[in-house]
């Protein structure tokens, strides 16, 4: 098969697997690629090679809340392109980077003013575990190494990520190379206490006395930092009760051990907030991001720390490295630049409130679908929902492929993880579009049940 220009055949080229793809059933896409295949995009839609139109109904993979093909966001791709495409972080910055560090932690909680950038969420991740070890081991306390994750919690797939989070198929197979001093809280949901939550669940917050049980395991001296998902996002939208994420902060502060937000999905407006922490009122010590800071368009991650945590780094020879870690893309000139539409965009259009409007709206569509027979729980939560389905006999998982694939014909890009289906629809998605969304996914479970 030619790969000249012209000649090129990216079906055959899909069925032959050339491009092995990202957590992808291999043999399921070669079989039959077109439907999958993406060639454009625009809005809140995406167009296959076979010319469908599909709502985006998880913003491309949480990430791309402005929709797509901005004419803002392509603006400044090409007039950065043109002016600094590249610039090495390693003791040398550009305005963009400074500029975006600014505005980022200008978003955050009050006293969170320094930004270490990466290129993804998991690395993102690494950053922060690797911070909070240096952190310890600077005031002298490296006894502190254990990293406390939990239960069906997700944080990429670094080893570091990989090792506390807590999604048993992201680690069974590469369990050798999980890093040691690793332990994992209870996940807070509890299906005969929470099932059909509206936004937060009332019953829950001494969940997080789980902590409690492993600080006397393990003793408190010895753990580093707990990291959480303020929602837990991957795993299909676990929505943190009334309380939890309060009591979390408590025990760690009492402990001298550092609180990690995971906000790669729940950063930059999806909660109402710019962050996770403002919707749940709780302060961490690191934030990490990625994802919509730049509308999914160019790779970008990062963490916020306190400013505790970025003066204790800050000692020793004024010539000396202080953290020796980094990537050769942190700050890309090219993501800072687009990071930096993106903000203005969110804050011209109003986008945060934009997803407050649209709360409600999603809320009451969603649990409209409490009526099928078929499904076991909804959860939602800011512009975030999840619906479990009850497996087939014998078949977990086939439902919710069912589903997917089926979408796919009727003008749906679903997000389905096993036998649930999560939703995070773009910011800029109408109030009809939303309600739409729901009447079709009923359609498909119905048939698909």
């Amino acid at each position: 098969m030619s790969h000249a220009t012209g000649n090129f055949d990216p079906m055959a080229t899909a069925r032959e697997g050339t491009y092995w793809q990202p957590f992808t059933a291999s043999r399921r896409l070669s079989a039959n690629p077109a439907p999958r295949t993406m060639v454009g995009a625009e809005g809140a839609y995406y167009k296959t090679i076979e010319g469908k139109r599909l709502f985006d109904t998880l913003s491309g993979l949480w990430c791309t809340p402005l929709g797509h093909a901005h004419p803002l966001i392509a603006e400044a791709v090409k007039t950065q392109v043109e002016t600094l495409d590249f610039a090495p972080s390693f003791q040398l910055t550009h305005p963009g980077a400074l500029q975006l560090a600014q505005r980022i932690t200008s978003m955050a909680p009050d006293g969170m003013n320094h930004v270490f950038f990466a290129n993804s969420g998991s690395e993102a991740v690494d950053t922060a575990l690797k911070v909070a070890l240096g952190y310890h081991r600077t005031r002298a306390e490296g006894n502190r190494f254990r990293m406390i994750g939990r239960e069906r919690g997700y944080h990429g797939v670094g080893f570091g990520g990989m090792s506390v989070g807590g999604i048993v198929s992201n680690r069974k197979m590469f369990a050798a190379g999980m890093i040691p001093g690793v332990d994992h809280l209870r996940h807070p949901y509890v299906p005969e206490q929470m099932a059909f939550s509206r936004g937060q669940p009332a019953w829950g917050a001494d969940l997080a006395d789980d902590l409690e049980r492993l600080v006397a395991l393990h003793d408190a001296s010895t753990i580093a930092a707990v990291i959480v998902e303020p929602v837990q996002g991957s795993t299909g939208v676990l929505v943190p009760p009334v309380g939890y994420l309060q009591r979390l902060r408590e025990i760690c502060t009492r402990h001298g051990i550092l609180l990690i937000f995971d906000e790669v999905i729940t950063g930059f407006g999806r909660m109402g907030a710019a962050f996770g922490a403002q919707r749940f009122g709780v302060t961490p010590d690191m934030i990490c991001f990625a994802k919509a800071v730049t509308n999914g368009i160019v790779p970008m991650g990062g963490v916020i720390v306190t400013d505790a945590i970025y003066n204790t780094f800050m000692t020793g020879p004024e010539n000396a490295i202080e953290f020796c870690h980094g990537y050769t893309y942190s700050g890309h000139p090219l993501a800072a630049a687009v990071g930096n539409v993106v903000l203005d965009v969110m804050e011209r259009e109003d986008l945060f409130a934009q997803v407050r409007a649209l709360e409600p709206v999603l809320e009451e569509s969603i649990h409209t679908l409490s009526d099928l027979p078929v499904v076991a729980d909804i959860r939602n939560i800011g512009l975030t929902a999840a619906i479990d389905l009850k497996p087939a006999e014998g078949k977990p998982g086939a439902r919710g492929l069912a589903v997917f694939e089926a979408g796919l014909q009727q003008g749906q890009l679903l997000r389905c993880t096993a036998d649930t289906i999560s939703f995070g629809p773009p910011f800029i998605s109408t109030a009809q579009e939303l309600r739409d969304m729901v009447a079709t996914v009923r359609n498909l479970i119905s048939a698909v049940a």
